[in-house]
């Protein structure tokens, strides 16, 4: 069993499909490379930037070590100065009893200030909030306000620290129902701290959502004094965390200090909402490029112009009024490529994508790092690629949605003939100026092609159009297979007797125009300078294409060409062989025979040919009327010959079946003869009826293995079976005459060539 194909492989069986893909080694190549050295200049950008930070990082564990080793070991001097003085000083427990009241009493007496002043202090910062719900563009109370609540917050703070110390629940009801001024509890002034600041987190957000306008409107005092609340709240965060780590990693020292009470302030986190604000900001614009986006893709730049406007303010106007260490430019390029980075992505992963679409964003992505080179930004510095490097398989995408449209609308051009075909009602066909007859999607057809090889077109790659040519030409031929089965199809239930003389009419008006479509495709008119619909087609992708696909697809085009004239000229042979099959049933089976002595077999046989041809040249291309009159004059001697096999079949010495003969081939050759041209081809190949008939009167023996020779010189496709059927229907036929030509035809080369009449022949 074979190990299936690795993705290597299977990547390149891919790519390289057919001999002709051959050429596009070196573009290949040339694109595997540019992408390799992209690839390698940023893993080596990528691999400095870990280098320092990794370096950095290393130097601040160093470092950070050291200070905490110097920590510890001060603390445990302290550790140790302190177990010294216990045994030095006299009474030491009743002096740290008096100390551990002496603080706990100014701790009371401070926490009892701060209460006091708890409730006023809320009305104070209660009134300048609403003083700056009047300004929200200015908020001039900004730091004040924060100033108030950081002071109120650490009140609360110290508060509930100070209850954890109270045994049992005893603390946690003093705050519960402790009455203060006007029968208010500590609970309710803290809840009524939960919502001013929520009021004042309030007006922080409305700030950081509106920051880039705040500067486009030079509100700069709003934006320094927010930069300030923000900054003053990170670098409190920052101590806090480091407390709460230094508390974790040295509780056993920690513990051993029970007069020193560390607070628990919360993270609070203000540095993380306004860069969340900054998103939600940016993300609430990308909703409506997205809607732009899917409305009209030529528009992406233009809705994306927002984009870069707020980048040149953040890089022109907020730089300076913002701490130098938060990097803000940087941060909002990061934030927006993120998000143009997603959107394009989303956008790509989408599986209702038009080529429209993704051919936009292909051509947006050069014009997005071309925008951004003109802020400072280099395309390398940008991370993640802005569509994941995905442009070598983005095309290949945009190629294969548009090869699929091509397919989809074959497919359903293809499911209405069928439909149409099989049910052949009323006006199931058109007729065009000149009454020729054609199939309704034919006009259709080619206008679908010329519109997705224009769609092709604006990718300006001609790796796209080539791939899209090569599948238009496979849809091109699979329809003519379509055709083909069909038509053989309902020919054979008219052979086997399904349908009968009710249902040829129609059949036969469709065969006419499936054939008038073929040659319409590769009828090109000198005369009037109009190019057929496969010489337009060819026309129209020549200039988008390679020089190399273009002379590669000639053996294509001449191949699909030759096709039409195969698929126009079997429906013709359709057309007679269904005649024969429905109209000449019943006389076919009198050649031969008896009856064929008295009948005019001929003559009726030639007089149908004439009503049918009268009533389908008008709807006939012109240069398919001789094509039909030689496909009729090989039916009717394939079936002439065959006939033969006809039950009494029988060629007796004594009956004038010779002068028969010619009576029957000068009528071919009286109605045929009117044709020009075609009667030339006729006359030829029914020179095959005096071969036949010389082997019905070839005396028997060596005369008789003679004839068969000259027969099988010009015919080296006769069949045996039927050599033999003729000389069976001989009256004086005897085995030794068939073994003597099958002797001979074993002597004779087996030298092939062109297909003779005589292959028809059963």
């Amino acid at each position: 069993m074979n190990d299936p194909p690795t993705p290597d492989i299977s990547r390149l069986a891919e790519l390289l499909k057919s001999p002709d893909d051959l050429d596009k080694l070196p573009s290949l190549r040339a694109e595997l490379t540019r992408k390799k050295a992209a690839i390698d200049g940023q893993l080596k950008l990528g691999l400095k930037e870990q280098l320092e930070i990794t370096s950095n990082g290393m130097s601040s564990i160093t470092s950070g070590q050291t200070i905490v080793a110097q920590i510890k070991e001060e603390m445990m001097k302290i550790d140790r100065l302190c177990s010294e003085a216990q045994g030095m000083i006299r009474d030491f427990p009743e002096v740290e009893k008096l100390g551990i009241m002496q603080r706990n009493f100014a701790a009371v007496e401070e926490m009892k200030d701060a209460i006091e002043k708890f409730g006023p202090g809320l009305g104070e910062l209660e009134e300048l909030l609403r003083e700056d719900d009047e300004d929200l563009e200015g908020q001039p109370n900004l730091l004040a306000i924060h100033a108030g609540l950081s002071e109120l917050r650490e009140v609360r703070e110290r508060a509930m620290e100070q209850t954890k110390g109270v045994e049992g629940e005893s603390g946690l009801e003093l705050i519960e129902n402790l009455p203060l001024e006007g029968e208010t509890t500590l609970r309710d002034f803290f809840a009524r701290l939960d919502d001013v600041v929520d009021w004042f987190d309030e007006h922080v957000g409305a700030a950081c959502i509106n920051l880039i306008p705040l500067v486009q409107a030079g509100n700069n005092g709003l934006v320094v004094r927010l930069a300030l609340v923000i900054e003053e709240e990170e670098k409190k965060d920052r101590q806090a965390k480091a407390l709460q780590d230094a508390q974790r990693e040295f509780q056993d020292v920690a513990s051993r200090f029970k007069s020193i009470n560390v607070g628990q302030r919360e993270l609070r986190g203000y540095k993380k909402k306004f860069l969340q604000a900054i998103e939600a900001s940016a993300a609430a614009q990308f909703e409506q490029v997205q809607q732009a986006f899917l409305d009209d893709p030529d528009k992406m730049e233009k809705a994306c112009r927002w984009f870069f406007n707020d980048l040149n303010t953040v890089k022109l106007g907020m730089v300076d009024l913002m701490p130098k260490k938060w990097k803000i430019f940087k941060t909002y390029i990061n934030i927006y490529h993120k998000l143009m980075h997603d959107f394009l992505v989303a956008q790509l992963d989408n599986a209702e994508i038009t080529p429209v679409h993704m051919l936009a964003i292909l051509t947006w992505v050069g014009k997005y790092h071309t925008k951004m080179s003109r802020l400072g930004v280099k395309e390398d510095e940008l991370r993640p690629h802005i569509i994941d490097s995905r442009e070598s398989d983005l095309v290949r995408d945009y190629r294969t949605l548009i090869t699929k449209a091509v397919q989809e609308w074959m497919d359903r051009m293809a499911t209405t003939d069928r439909q149409e075909f099989l049910s052949r009602a009323d006006s199931s066909l058109d007729q065009n100026g000149d009454g020729h007859l054609h199939t309704k999607s034919l006009g259709d057809m080619w206008t679908m092609l010329r519109e997705q090889l224009a769609v092709a077109q604006s990718s300006g790659r001609p790796d796209v159009v080539e791939g899209v040519v090569e599948s238009m030409y496979i849809a091109l031929k699979q329809r003519q297979q379509m055709w083909e089965r069909l038509v053989d199809d309902e020919a054979r239930k008219f052979e086997s007797g399904q349908l009968g003389q009710e249902a040829v009419s129609s059949f036969h008006d469709w065969l006419v125009a499936i054939a008038n479509d073929q040659i319409t495709n590769i009828d090109d008119d000198p005369a009037t300078g109009t190019p057929s619909f496969l010489s337009r087609f060819r026309a129209d992708f020549e200039p988008l294409v390679s020089p190399a696909y273009a002379i590669s697809s000639t053996t294509e085009h001449e191949s699909l060409s030759n096709a039409y004239v195969d698929l126009s000229t079997h429906c013709l042979a359709l057309f007679a062989k269904t005649i024969f099959n429905v109209d000449f049933r019943s006389i076919m089976q009198d050649f031969f025979t008896p009856l064929w002595y008295s009948k005019a077999c001929m003559a009726q046989i030639n007089s149908t040919f004439e009503d049918y041809l009268n009533d389908y040249t008008a709807v006939f291309h012109p240069s398919l009327r001789d094509i039909l009159i030689e496909e009729l004059a090989n039916e009717l001697l394939a079936r002439y010959l065959s006939a033969v096999h006809n039950k009494n079949a029988k060629f007796r010495r004594a009956d004038p079946y010779t002068s028969k003969m010619t009576e029957d081939v000068k009528g071919v050759f009286a109605f045929f003869g009117q044709y020009g041209d075609a009667f030339e081809v006729v006359k030829q190949k029914w020179r095959a009826v005096e071969l036949f008939e010389n082997l019905l009167s070839a005396p028997k023996g060596q005369p008789v293995v003679e004839a068969y020779g000259r027969l099988k010189e010009v015919y080296w496709d006769v069949q045996m079976g039927w050599i033999e059927a003729v000389l069976r229907s001989r009256d004086d036929f005897e085995r030794a005459m068939l073994a003597g030509v099958k002797a001979r035809a074993a002597e004779m080369s087996g030298e092939r060539g062109a297909e003779t009449v005589m292959s028809k022949v059963r």
